[in-house]
C-alpha cells in the first residue's frame, strides 16, 4: 500500500471554518480504504473502510494548539450490511 498526500480546496472544516488542508488517501485494492483530511485549523476528519464493509467515520474539532486536544464532534460506526 503507497498512499497519496495532497491539498483540497476549501471546504467546511469541523469547527464551521471554511479552509483548505491537507489530505492522505491509500487502500490495498481489496476494501481497505483510509481517507483523512487535516484542515489547516487543526481539525481533522478521518475515513476508514474495512474489508468486511464497515466503515468508521470521525470528524474532530481543533483544540488549544499547544495541547494538541481536539473535541469529537461526530464519530459513526456502520455495519457491514448482512
Amino acid at each position: 500500500m503507497v498512499g497519496k498526500r495532497s491539498d483540497f480546496p476549501a471546504e467546511a472544516a469541523p469547527c464551521g471554518k471554511v479552509i483548505g488542508g491537507r489530505c492522505y488517501r491509500d487502500d490495498d485494492e481489496e476494501g481497505l480504504v483510509v481517507y483523512v483530511q487535516v484542515y489547516e485549523c487543526g481539525c481533522r476528519r478521518t475515513h476508514h473502510e474495512y474489508h468486511d464493509g464497515t466503515v468508521n467515520t470521525t470528524a474532530v474539532k481543533h483544540g488549544r494548539v499547544r495541547h494538541g486536544h481536539g473535541k469529537v464532534v461526530s464519530d459513526e460506526h456502520i455495519e457491514h450490511p448482512v
